[in-house]
C-alpha cells in the first residue's frame, strides 16, 4: 500500500506531533510505503529524517508536488490545507483519502469544505466534542481516533535540576503555545495572583512560545510566583518536575499534551471545554474546573495542594488508561482505516 501523508502547517504544533508519530509507527508495517507531502521548511522533515522508507514531498502550497507521487493508493490529510492538497489529488487523480480533523471549531460552511468532506473516504475526529460538531454538518459519517502520547524520554538528572532551581516550591506548570486566545495563559496568571500571598510556596511555571510570549511576560512582570521558561526540545523531562500540570485552554481539540503529562506521572487541573474531557475524567484521571472560572482553578488548586493522596490517587488512575493512547493502537486503527477504503 502506498499511503501519502499530507501536512502543510508552516510551525510545528500538535498535529504535527501526532502525524510524526503516526508515521513512526506505521514504518513498523512491512506492507506499507510512506510519503510525507509538506513545506520545505516543516520541521516535521528534521524530525522524521531517520525513518526508513519514508520519502519527502516538498509542497508549500495546495497544487504543489501532485506531479511527483505516483500510483498512491490512498492520501491521508492531517490539517486543513491539506485537507485541499487531496481534494485536488482526488479531482486529477482519483485517489481516495481520508480527513483527520483536529480543530473544535466548526469547519465553515464554504462550498469547497463541503465537497472536500462529502467526498473524502473517511472522516476522522480526535475527539467526541469534534465528532459532534463535524456530524452536525451533514457531510458524511465521522469516525473517532484519539491521539497518542508521545512516549517522551524522561531524564531524571533534568528533571532533577529543574526542581533545584526552585527549592521548596510546589510546583504547578503549563505547557503550550502561548496565544492566549486558546490556551488561555491568563487565566493561570490571575490564578497565580490570587494565591501569591497566601500560598508563597505555590510556584507556577510556562513552557512554549508563541505570538503573545512577550506581551503575556510584561503583564506577569510584578509577579514574583510565575517564571517564564521559554520552549523546551525535550519538554518530558520538565514535566516530570512538576508537582501538577494546569491546563486553561479556553478551546481544545482533544489536548494531547495531557496525555504526554499522565505519562510523566503528574496530577492535572484541566478547564472541561472540547474533547479535554475525553481523556480528564473529573476525581478520577484529573480535576476539571469551568472555563475561565479562576476562582473554581484555584479552588481545585488548594485541594492537591493539600492532599497528598489525592495527587497520588488521580496519577495512578491517569496511567491505566494510558495504554488506550499508545502510539501502538493508535497506528493499528488507522491502517484498519486505510485497508477499509481500499476494500
Amino acid at each position: 500500500m502506498k499511503l501519502v501523508h499530507v501536512n502543510l502547517a508552516k510551525g510545528f504544533g500538535g498535529g504535527e506531533r501526532q502525524t510524526a508519530l503516526l508515521i513512526k509507527a506505521l514504518s513498523s508495517y512491512n506492507d506499507l510505503q510512506q510519503i510525507l507531502v509538506c513545506r520545505k521548511d516543516s520541521p516535521l522533515r528534521k524530525l522524521l529524517s531517520e525513518v526508513v522508507g519514508l520519502k519527502f514531498i516538498k509542497a508549500n502550497h495546495q497544487l504543489a508536488g501532485h506531479s511527483l507521487i505516483k500510483d498512491a493508493d490512498i492520501v491521508h490529510a492531517h490539517d486543513a490545507k491539506g485537507v485541499h492538497w487531496a481534494c485536488w489529488h482526488y479531482l486529477t487523480k482519483r485517489t481516495p483519502y481520508i480527513i483527520t480533523r483536529r480543530v473544535n471549531s466548526p469547519v465553515r460552511k464554504k462550498a469547497s469544505n463541503q465537497w472536500c468532506y462529502r467526498h473524502a473516504a473517511r472522516r476522522i475526529a480526535i475527539s467526541y466534542s469534534i465528532k459532534k460538531g463535524l456530524s452536525a454538518r451533514g457531510w458524511g459519517e465521522v469516525d473517532l481516533i484519539a491521539d497518542a502520547y508521545s512516549g517522551f524520554s524522561f531524564s531524571k538528572k533534568i528533571s532533577e535540576s529543574f526542581r533545584n532551581e526552585f527549592p521548596g516550591k510546589f510546583l504547578v506548570g503549563h505547557a503550550g503555545a502561548l496565544v492566549d486566545r486558546t490556551k488561555g495563559q491568563r487565566v493561570l496568571l490571575e490564578a497565580a495572583r490570587l494565591v501569591e500571598t497566601e500560598y508563597p510556596n505555590i510556584h507556577f511555571v510556562f513552557f512554549g512560545e508563541g505570538k503573545d510570549a512577550a506581551i503575556l511576560q510584561q503583564e506577569s512582570a510584578d509577579q514574583g510566583n510565575v517564571t517564564w521558561m521559554g520552549f523546551k526540545e525535550n519538554i518530558g523531562d520538565y514535566l516530570a518536575g512538576l508537582d501538577v500540570f494546569a491546563f486553561p485552554s479556553r478551546n481544545e481539540g482533544l489536548g494531547s499534551v495531557l496525555l504526554d503529562v499522565m505519562d510523566a506521572g503528574v496530577p492535572i487541573i484541566a478547564s472541561n471545554v472540547g474533547g479535554i474531557p475525553d481523556i480528564v475524567k473529573h476525581g478520577e484521571t484529573g480535576l476539571l474546573f469551568g472555563k475561565e472560572d479562576v476562582s473554581s482553578l484555584v479552588n481545585e488548586l488548594k485541594k492537591l495542594y493539600f492532599s497528598l493522596s489525592m495527587r497520588n490517587n488521580l496519577k495512578k488512575e491517569a496511567r491505566v488508561i494510558l495504554k488506550n493512547y499508545s502510539a501502538e493502537v493508535y497506528a493499528k486503527k488507522y491502517y484498519d482505516i486505510y485497508l477499509s477504503v481500499l476494500i
